[in-house]
Formats: C-alpha cells, sequence, structure tokens
C-alpha cells in the first residue's frame, strides 16, 4: 500500500523542474494521514516502504532517492544521483547531490553540502559549513563542521 501519493495542483517549479507535494495516505512514525510532506519530482524520489520522509519544504529531484526511516527536512535540496537511506536525517539549509550517499545513523545538516561520491555514514555528522565531495568517506563518530573542506 502506498503511503503517500502526489498532489498535482500543489507544486512549485524549482530549476526548471516541476515538483510536487508529497501527502500521506496512511500513517507512519509521527506523520498522519493526510499531512503534507516536502516536494518531489516523481514517485521514484520517495520511497513507500520504511518510515522515510520528506517535510517541510525539502525539495528532492533527478534520480535521487529517500528510503529507509531516513527524514529530510527544512530547506534540503536532494539531488542527482544522491541516496538518503537508513536511519539519517538532513536538515536545515543542506545540500546532497551527484552521486553521494549519506547512511546509517548519519546526521547532515545547517548548510552542509555532500556531493560527488562522498560518502556519510555510521553515527557522523557533518553540519555548519561543511563540504564533504570527491570520493571522500566520513563515517564512525565522526563530527566536521565550521568551514571544513573534505575532498
Amino acid at each position: 500500500m502506498k503511503k503517500y501519493e502526489l498532489v498535482e495542483n500543489d507544486f512549485i517549479v524549482y530549476e526548471g523542474v516541476k515538483l510536487y507535494r508529497a501527502k500521506a495516505t496512511r500513517a507512519f512514525s509521527g506523520v498522519n494521514v493526510d499531512d503534507l510532506g516536502g516536494y518531489i519530482e516523481k514517485e521514484d524520489n520517495l520511497s513507500h516502504d520504511g518510515d522515510a520522509w520528506i517535510y517541510d519544504n525539502a525539495r528532492v529531484y533527478g534520480n535521487a532517492l529517500i528510503s529507509g526511516n531516513a527524514r529530510v527536512s527544512d530547506d534540503v535540496l536532494v539531488f542527482g544521483n544522491a541516496q538518503i537511506s537508513d536511519n539519517t536525517w538532513v536538515y536545515g539549509n543542506a545540500r546532497v547531490y551527484g552521486n553521494a550517499w549519506v547512511y546509517g545513523n548519519a546526521h547532515v545538516s545547517d548548510n552542509a553540502q555532500i556531493s560527488g561520491v562522498a560518502s556519510i555514514f555510521g553515527d557522523a555528522w557533518v553540519y555548519s559549513n561543511a563540504s564533504i565531495s570527491g570520493d571522500a568517506s566520513i563515517s564512525g563518530n565522526a563530527s566536521i563542521s565550521g568551514n571544513a573542506i573534505i575532498q
């Protein structure tokens, strides 16, 4: 059973891409029936399995996928082939794009940017204005913040 539907008359156009508001069709993990979520381009961007959800004005498009029990909120952008999965939380004004992958129990927040084929996993936390790119891998209990740039 699908956990959400796209609201055809509630959309925005961002970077030339039409993004539709998600609306919950069943209750799960703090989300109630008829709760409005963030914006996605297509159903392939948000899994119907697990408790993954996009909140607020977060936008997910391209071939990006939110799955597992992941939460994406606030003004986050996830695009390209990026994947957010497991029990991760991406919030604030964070950007995750390219072929980046955030999974495990990781947190990405504030103005952090994750791109390239970078992976953030375990209990890692990337926040503030940190930028992780290239094929960098941040894991374990690592905490990357400030204006750090890791490539």
